[in-house]
């Protein structure tokens, strides 16, 4: 009996590694066995895969079954290879024609009674097919609006073994699944329900959004319960553009590994909104797990929002562990079997009480916490992580005299969006032909080099570095800040006054 051959696909991280499964039925002792690398998982498919066969009306060869996954280097985990491995092994019986499985790509978990079941990571697993040169790709029903999002390939969607073998039978009858516009998808979908037109009393807040949505910049708000904290940090992705095509498609992947798509309409358009609660743990928050490695919180807010409300609630193990993602876009995750790195370039927001009573400094109300415990509460916020907040806003509970006026002054999100799409593409058209979009992605070389602003400007700068109160990071920040601050104001460069309101949003102080 003839080798047969077919292909499928390993993650590793966010990415696809073509892997070629072989299966070989010939003489020999009668048994099956499985090699190249694989975990738990895939040793238990050779018992998924018989039964299915089986109780699908085929027969089990009665003979020394061999199926190798090659590269025998790549690790292999998950259930995805059952559909290869099945296709493989009646291909080398000769119950399904050899050379009509040797180009596709197979994907998917096999049930004990034959049916298809969906998996994880199909949409980094049909990039790599495309990669490969592959044509088509066979994938479970319930995964073929996510493989569709590949437009160069041909997506079969199966829900049972039988029906897969009879097509192959018949010939390459190739199905395609619906092909989505990223732009017309939205998952979640939009909230109407929120606006940034219902947080009145707060127009330092809403300012300060807009800013940090118009530069990628990281946010702070400090203030005690009631004020609108987590109103405001819940309305950034209404005034944040939606994703590109390219964007999409990586937040997509990120996703599709954790497992966390939707089947009807998979594709994220718009930029996602993650809100961990702080019991968390490190690896929940960062990424992790004892066998294969998956996406944290950091990766699942990649383009989007990242926000801890009662922030130093959490773990200071797990804040401090937020400081390289924030500094660099990407999060590497070690164990002993390898590391595995994610993106992680997200807009981080925080949001704490002044204190664990949350009444410090509110006038009327009395607080129980004594200095000892406020300082303590607040520290766990460690000064490195501060230093990476570009924008801190203090808030305090609005009269019902500022509350009334400001009703007249709020803008929809709409509106607002408006600008901050506006004052990206001056940002975008300043950066065309670099690999940044927005200021808050701008090295500290371009901010003293090429965009290198007047000493005069810089003046209030200058002045904060020698009292002490502002770090080399913190001077970069501000200028970022600037630069956004001067791209909503429709400015061609940053003025002193930029600088100021920007060293002034830093420190935390009242506008």
């Amino acid at each position: 009996m003839p080798v047969a051959r077919t292909r499928s696909a390993a993650l590793v991280g966010v990415a696809g590694h073509t892997v070629e499964v072989e299966a070989d039925v010939g003489r020999g002792l009668v048994g099956t066995h499985f090699i190249g690398l694989l975990d738990t998982a895939i040793s238990e498919a050779r018992d998924r895969v018989r039964s299915a066969l089986l109780n699908s009306r085929f027969d089990w060869p009665d003979a020394r079954v061999t199926v190798s996954l090659f590269p025998a280097s790549l690790p292999k985990k998950g259930s995805s290879f059952d559909l290869a491995i099945a296709m493989a092994v009646l291909g080398a019986a000769g119950l399904v024609p050899p050379e009509r499985i040797a180009e596709p790509f197979f994907l998917g978990e096999l049930g004990l009674d034959g049916r298809v079941r969906p998996v994880r990571g199909v949409l980094p697993a049909a990039l790599a097919a495309v990669a490969a040169g592959a044509r088509t790709m066979v994938v479970p029903s319930a995964n073929a609006a996510e493989a569709a999002l590949v437009p160069e390939l041909a997506v079969l969607p199966v829900a049972s073994l039988g029906e897969l073998v009879a097509i192959l039978r018949e010939g390459e009858a190739r199905a395609r699944a619906p092909y989505f516009d990223p732009m017309e998808l939205a998952v979640p979908a939009e909230d109407k329900s929120l606006d940034l037109a219902d947080v009145a009393g707060q127009a330092q807040g809403r300012c300060a959004l807009e800013i940090c949505a118009a530069g990628g910049h990281n946010l702070w708000f400090l203030g005690p319960p009631g004020t609108g904290k987590t109103m405001l940090a819940e309305r950034l992705t209404t005034i944040i553009p939606p994703l590109d095509r390219e964007q999409a498609l990586e937040v997509t992947a990120i996703h599709s590994i954790a497992g966390t798509l939707p089947t009807d309409r998979p594709l994220l358009a718009r930029p996602p909104f993650v809100a961990p609660h702080h019991t968390a743990s490190t690896a929940a928050v960062i990424g992790g797990g004892t066998g294969q490695i998956r996406p944290g919180a950091v990766s699942l807010a990649h383009r989007g929002i990242l926000f801890l409300d009662e922030a130093p609630e959490f773990p200071s193990r797990v804040l401090d562990s937020l400081r390289q993602p924030v500094e660099s876009g990407q999060v590497t995750v070690s164990r002993a079997h390898g590391s595995v790195t994610f993106p992680a370039r997200f807009t981080l927001v925080l949001a704490a009480n002044p204190c664990p009573c949350g009444l410090s400094g509110e006038a009327g109300r009395f607080c129980t916490c004594t200095p000892a415990v406020r300082r303590r509460y607040l520290s766990r916020l460690s000064g490195p992580l501060l230093d990476r907040i570009d924008v801190k806003v203090r808030l305090s509970p609005p009269t019902r005299a500022e509350l009334l006026a400001d009703r007249a002054l709020t803008e929809s999100s709409a509106t607002v969006g408006e600008r901050v799409v506006e004052a990206r593409e001056r940002a975008a058209e300043r950066l065309t032909g670099t690999p940044w979009r927005l200021n808050a992605e701008v090295p500290s070389s371009l901010l003293h080099g090429g965009w290198r602003l007047d000493h005069r400007v810089l003046a209030p700068l200058h002045r904060a570095v020698d009292l002490g109160t502002l770090s080399a990071r913190g001077v970069d920040r501000v200028l970022r800040v600037a630069w956004t601050i001067a791209d909503i104001s429709r400015r061609p460069r940053p003025t002193a006054d930029e600088i100021s309101l920007a060293l002034t949003m830093w420190m935390g102080e009242e506008l």
